[in-house]
């Protein structure tokens, strides 16, 4: 399944290096800005798999744009990447909403695994709300079923 992925980093570079990783080696469609500003914006107009962030950026640093995000979209993955790692800062930004945070530099092979639990972690998360949708509605009904028998 190619999903939709939305690239935000500062550095041209980086934003082309991800880019061509996505495409090289995966069927996911990639969109990239360098302004972490506009992606409140195309998360609300896009239908976005994933969200792979810079974690400091001029503008809006990447905890400010998870709690951002976070109230627009409370399901979609997101990705910290970078280059400041620390137990510190990864722990943040996972208690502010983050799937993973990913140091720089990284190998391909380690952003693409980020990716697909990513991707997965974001599935089984939909399988869940809607199987507990599904159980909600029969007990409803069971419950309506039996009140009608009374």
């Amino acid at each position: 399944m190619a999903a939709q992925i939305l690239v935000v980093d500062d550095e041209l570079d980086m934003l082309a290096l991800l880019a061509m990783i996505i495409a090289e080696k995966t069927e996911h469609k990639v969109t990239t800005t360098n302004n972490p500003l506009e992606v409140p914006e195309l998360i609300k107009t896009g239908d976005y798999n994933l969200l792979i962030a810079d974690l400091k950026m001029p503008g809006m640093d990447g905890v400010e744009l998870i709690t951002e995000i976070r109230k627009i979209d409370k399901h979609i993955p997101i990705l910290i990447i970078t280059a400041y790692g620390s137990v510190e800062s990864a722990e943040e930004v996972i208690r502010k909403g983050a799937y993973d945070c990913i140091t720089k530099p990284f190998r391909k092979e380690q952003i693409l695994i980020a990716i697909d639990r990513a991707l997965e972690w974001q599935q089984m998360k939909k399988e869940l709300r809607q199987l507990k949708e599904k159980t909600v509605k029969r007990q409803v009904i069971k419950t309506n079923v039996e009140h009608i028998k009374r």
